[in-house]
């Protein structure tokens, strides 16, 4: 008997959920339709990446020394170079058009070539940037260091402008103030690089001569199940806004629960041969149902049209899933037991859940936040939902890597589930 009720129960609430048509086609549009806004950003970022960095370049020198630099960078695929002018290269960034602009000023090869050797008066290159974007600043940076060592060793060793500088520079050395034994080491240092410059000039090597560089090469490998397949954008976008969504469900869940105690509904129900628990246990298993069903059409969408796949395992997918829509209904059961009025809890509701949807990388993934807040946002649900759901997509981590997820998405909702039970009212205070 108290079976019957129970699928009697649950029963109901699915078809009052399937008969308000336009709440069921917004259930599963908005996710899809936010999901996928969030994954063409994302995409967009992944795209230009892949193409470079975009930057604005300004040679003023135009001298041997800048024009091996601009080309370096030009050949450097993490960069998308564009040769503009100083102005131009200024106002782009203002604008936001790139995150950083280079601008080289007259003079800079052969004071760079002349610094090389003394380390003094140092010229300095003009990195204009837009202050939101100060990783790409970074990167840019330390990128065009190692073009600029290469550029200025090769030319002051082995370049046509070579034994220039050297004479320049032993000229400055001789007026300089440096103590003799430091002076008789870097005249022997000059005095070798005008013979090697003059015999490169004799026996023709200078051309394509090497200079300085980086004493290491760097092999990209994404850590990635198939790293040919690429990294996926669309699947933590739609991990992120499905459980986002599944939470909206269970706020819809709690308000049903509160209006339904409004109309003296669960007063009636306390005559029904079903415990306080069963009764909680029932709503909590129509709401899992409903929730399930969002992340699932919604995930559904993303493997059809945006080519998501499950690269990990598909029975630990579904185990987070459950775990999720699990969790995601017992926090509408908690928010029909700690509520007092529908329009009151709803503010409430909606504000907890984008907290929790914010701090557990449903909007930005959580390796861009701070290393503390990512430390702090173990004790928030949806982190482990999205980071279960990421490990079974694009990540490919196998079965293994669902059950810690899962089991701590089930403990999140044993958690809200008790403290329902334990604090629900059945009547109106």
């Amino acid at each position: 008997m108290g079976l019957i009720a129970l699928r009697a129960m649950v029963r109901k609430d699915l078809q009052l959920f399937f008969s308000d048509r336009k709440a069921v086609i917004m259930s599963f549009a908005a996710p899809i339709l936010i999901a996928s806004f969030f994954g063409s950003i994302f995409g967009s970022a992944g795209s230009t990446n892949a193409g470079g960095i975009p930057i604005m370049v300004a040679d003023q020198d135009n001298g041997v020394i800048s024009r091996s630099i601009v080309a370096a960078i030009k050949a450097d695929k993490t960069l998308g170079v564009t040769l503009t002018t100083p102005d131009s290269a200024r106002e782009s960034v203002r604008k936001g058009a790139v995150s950083v602009s280079v601008i080289i000023p007259a003079g800079f090869g052969d004071a760079a070539g002349l610094a090389f050797f003394n380390g003094q008066n140092k010229p300095e290159l003009d990195l204009v940037y837009d202050p939101s974007r100060t990783a790409e600043l970074g990167m840019v940076r330390g990128m065009l260091m190692g073009h600029v060592i290469e550029a200025v060793s090769k030319e002051v060793f082995t370049g046509s402008r070579g034994g220039v500088l050297a004479d320049q520079s032993l000229k400055q050395l001789d007026a300089s103030d440096m103590p003799a034994d430091q002076k008789q080491r870097l005249r022997d240092v000059l005095n070798a690089t005008r013979n090697l410059e003059q015999g490169n000039a004799t026996n023709g090597t200078a051309v394509g001569a090497p200079g300085m560089s980086t004493p290491y090469s760097v092999k990209e490998e994404p850590g990635m199940a198939n790293p040919l397949a690429g990294y996926n954008p669309y699947a933590h976008s739609f991990a992120g806004m499905g459980v986002q969504f599944l939470l909206f469900a269970a706020i819809d869940l709690g308000i049903g629960i509160l209006l339904e105690r409004q109309r003296g509904l669960w007063k009636r129900l306390r005559s029904a041969p079903l415990s306080k628990g069963a009764l909680l246990g029932g709503k909590a298993l129509s709401g899992m149902l409903i929730t399930l069903m969002t992340l699932l059409v919604s995930f559904t969408f993303a493997i059809v049209v945006f080519k998501v796949r499950v690269t990990g395992s598909v029975p630990g997918f579904l185990m987070v899933a459950v775990a999720t829509a699990l969790m995601a209904s017992n926090f509408g059961l908690l928010i029909a037991a700690l509520g007092r009025t529908p329009g009151a809890t709803r503010g409430v509701s909606i504000l907890a859940t984008l907290m929790m949807v914010m701090l557990g990388g449903a909007w930005i993934p959580t390796f861009f936040f701070p290393a503390w807040l990512q430390k702090a946002t173990v004790v928030v649900p949806t982190r482990w939902a999205i980071d279960g759901i990421d490990a079974m997509t694009w990540r490919g981590v196998g079965l293994s890597g669902a059950v810690l997820p899962t089991a701590v998405l089930l403990g999140f909702a044993a958690l809200f589930g008790g403290l329902a039970v334990w604090q629900f009212r059945w009547e109106e205070s």
